[in-house]
């Protein structure tokens, strides 16, 4: 991880939160000032679960991964975050800890911003308050997904549904599979590494999918949804 100390003036509306556009010059220059820039390596924590929140993380460029910690080193993973997203809205909302880790699975720069200057931006400004709302209802309907899925869903459907998601339009520039490993897939359907690779291999004989090395080319996207619902 490294601190930038001299970040650089762009307004960050120029970053891709449009919420951010809904703040006037001057509060803009406020998150301007309050805001560090910090480079991660791949692979390195951004935020950990359970540990004390005093910020809220905004993407500028890179992948990451969003994950719940489980017993005997068992992890599930809820989302991919790219660039113009944010990690820790919860911390706005009176909560003191992040719920959840975050890794970087590409080298990755955020902003830093004090969730007071947040906070306190959302209690004057109905516009930026909305569109808040808006991204952090996002996050919340994907984790009812992830919940629904985990708890109806038996394994094939699990991880039909984890490749449809994965191979949404919003991460066609992020080179998804090459930065996942098999396990990562395994972690967001909530199934053990090896169900699925049989899994996968399965979805390939039946010509669903291919697999070349890492990456995974969906053939027949109706075959996978029909099979997502059915579960």
């Amino acid at each position: 991880m490294e601190t930038i100390l001299n970040a650089d003036n762009c307004s960050l509306i120029n970053y891709g939160a449009k919420c951010f556009q809904n703040l006037t010059e001057e509060e803009i220059e406020i998150v301007q000032k309050s805001r560090v820039s910090v480079q991660f390596r791949k692979n390195e924590n951004l935020t950990k679960e359970g540990a004390f929140a005093s910020y809220i993380l905004f993407i500028v460029n890179g992948l990451v991964k969003q994950h719940v910690e489980g017993g005997t080193n068992k992890n599930y993973n809820l989302r991919l975050i790219k660039s113009g997203e944010f990690v820790g809205l919860s911390a706005i909302f009176n909560n003191n800890i992040f719920e959840y880790s975050t890794i970087a699975l590409t080298e990755t720069q955020v902003f830093l911003i004090e969730k007071e200057i947040i906070r306190n931006l959302m209690k004057q400004n109905a516009s930026f308050s909305y569109a808040i709302f808006q991204k952090y209802s996002e996050y919340t309907n994907r984790l009812f997904a992830c919940i629904k899925s985990l708890s109806y869903k038996q394994m094939p459907g699990k991880l039909a549904e984890t490749l449809i998601y994965l191979n949404d339009e919003k991460f066609k520039d992020e080179n998804v599979f090459f930065n996942l490993s098999r396990k990562d897939i395994a972690d967001f359907a909530g199934i053990s590494t090896e169900s699925a690779v049989k899994i996968l291999k399965n979805f390939e004989k039946d010509n669903i999918i291919t697999l070349s090395d890492k990456h995974i080319t969906i053939n027949q996207l109706s075959t996978l949804q029909e099979i997502c619902l059915k579960g």
